[in-house]
């Protein structure tokens, strides 16, 4: 069994640290080849280079989430996530057609909990006064 995964090429799983500028602000994301390659694909459907599907990720995560916190991590999930909704038949493997042509509802209904999103928490702003006339 384990030869299977021991055999890969070593320079797939070499970390490569790569420069660009988020907001303007210039910083740096350090991930394994394969996901880079992986990450190449995904901007190709939708005509994006790597430094823009980049950004969208962030942009989009920041206005979902209100932080960013671990990047890179995100990015290797963004990875394994979109090969196994191509693997479940959820994202078409013709890489001809774009991510944004998709359905994004139709793409996740019915996931198994331990991939879909958890409700998102409101953040509470204190509690609230009740006020009773007299």
């Amino acid at each position: 069994m384990c030869e299977i995964f021991i055999r890969a090429n070593p320079q797939s799983y070499e970390t490569q640290a790569r420069s660009l500028r988020l907001h303007g602000v210039a910083t740096s994301v350090r991930l394994e080849c394969l996901f880079w390659d992986v990450l190449e694909e995904i901007g190709r459907r939708d005509s994006l280079s790597v430094t823009q599907l980049i950004g969208r990720l962030y942009d989009e995560l920041l206005e979902r989430r209100g932080e960013v916190a671990n990047f890179a991590s995100f990015l290797r999930v963004c990875c394994l996530r979109y090969l196994m909704l191509q693997q479940d038949g959820r994202i078409p493997s013709d890489t001809r057609v774009p991510i944004r042509s998709l359905n994004a509802a139709a793409v996740l209904a019915g996931l198994p909990p331990s991939l879909a999103e958890p409700p998102l928490q409101r953040r509470s702003r204190g509690p609230l006064l009740e006020v009773v006339a007299k």
